[in-house]
């Protein structure tokens, strides 16, 4: 098989006689140059398939108008809806996206950091994965200089722009919620690690059992990584407990839908003898038989607001730059899953 070289701005120059510096300014739509030349050499470049180098360029301007995200899973409805709204921002600023998946890998996102750093993107905009504990991955990408701005997963051991929503909030109303429905013993499924979002969810649910005098009992609290076999797991452990609980908060929906099969596998019902409520409003939780409880986490919004965070520290000067800290208000949604009470 016959390997064909990539085309340069010399083989354009060569073709229509001109020098290189001369396409280069024409790709890169230079005062200086004529505009019969420039129409000349952007007809050559298609005709030849020119494709440019945007490294050797970031290399020479400084930029590559390009952003780096580093996300768990790119299939999660979630973060695909931030990825959504970082982009809308983006585009309107001439910038594009490399999307990277660290699938909750420690080592794979260390890598992923170096990766992007090696490809000269602007900048980075992450969630941190549930298994990081060790964030000198991301301090090392700052003290290079690289603009980093984290969202949902994030951490307040880095001095960073970040924007979440109240997972704090969003728990408590949840449990309130479920106490108003009767609900006394109410478990939850939670994430060991030192990620934020699941220490304020277990915060919130601790804080509203203690404000409407119902004691904290760590036989309920259940850890694990809330992946669809883990809500599954997490149950069964629930079901061999003495005294059942008569609800689970677990803070992902996959572990609500986990615990919810096993449920229906026992004969148990729902919301009847045990309630259920999950977080985040994934698509599917609409469309379970009952459809689920659970916190919209206004993940198009998040990429907005996230995207300008970014740009705003892009353009700044560092030595005056100063973190912040955008917290959005998460909206409650109840289904059928947790409503003990009829209306």
């Amino acid at each position: 098989m016959e390997i064909k070289n990539k085309v340069t701005i010399h083989d354009i120059a060569e073709k229509l006689n001109i020098t290189a510096s001369t396409v280069s300014r024409a790709l890169n739509n230079s005062p200086r140059i004529s505009e019969a030349t420039k129409k000349a050499v952007l007809k050559a470049a298609k005709q030849m398939n020119y494709q440019p180098n945007n490294i050797a360029a970031a290399l020479r301007n400084g930029k590559s108008n390009i952003i780096g995200i580093i996300v768990p899973t790119a299939d999660r409805a979630f973060f695909a809806s931030v990825i959504r709204g970082i982009e809308e921002v983006a585009n309107t600023l001439d910038h594009k996206i490399i999307i990277s998946q660290s699938y909750d890998n420690y080592e794979k996102e260390v890598q992923t950091i170096d990766a992007l750093f090696r490809a000269r993107v602007d900048g980075i905009i992450a969630s941190i994965g549930k298994n990081t504990e060790n964030f000198e991955h991301f301090r090392n990408a700052q003290k290079k200089g690289m603009p980093l701005v984290l969202f949902d997963r994030t951490t307040d051991e880095l001095e960073v722009s970040q924007v979440l929503i109240d997972d704090y909030w969003g728990a408590y109303k949840v449990v309130e919620h479920l106490i108003e429905q009767g609900c006394r013993r109410i478990a939850h499924f939670t994430n060991p690690k030192k990620v934020s979002v699941f220490k304020e969810r277990l915060r919130g649910y601790v804080d509203a059992l203690k404000d409407n005098g119902l004691p904290y009992e760590e036989e309920l609290v259940v850890p694990s990584n809330l992946q669809l076999a883990d809500g599954r797991a997490s149950m069964e452990q629930l079901l061999q407990l003495k005294e059942l609980p008569d609800a689970v908060f677990s803070a992902s929906d996959f572990g609500a839908m986990g615990a919810m099969q096993v449920l229906k596998e026992h004969n148990i019902q729902i919301p009847q003898q045990i309630a259920l409520a999950g977080f985040s409003n994934d698509p599917f939780t609409s469309f379970t038989d009952p459809p689920l409880t659970t916190v919209d986490q206004l993940s198009i919004t998040m990429g907005k607001r996230t995207a300008e965070l970014f740009f705003q520290q892009l353009k700044s000067d560092d030595s005056n730059f100063i973190p912040q800290k955008t917290v959005l208000k998460p909206e409650l949604i109840i289904r059928k899953s947790s409503l003990k009470k009829d209306k």
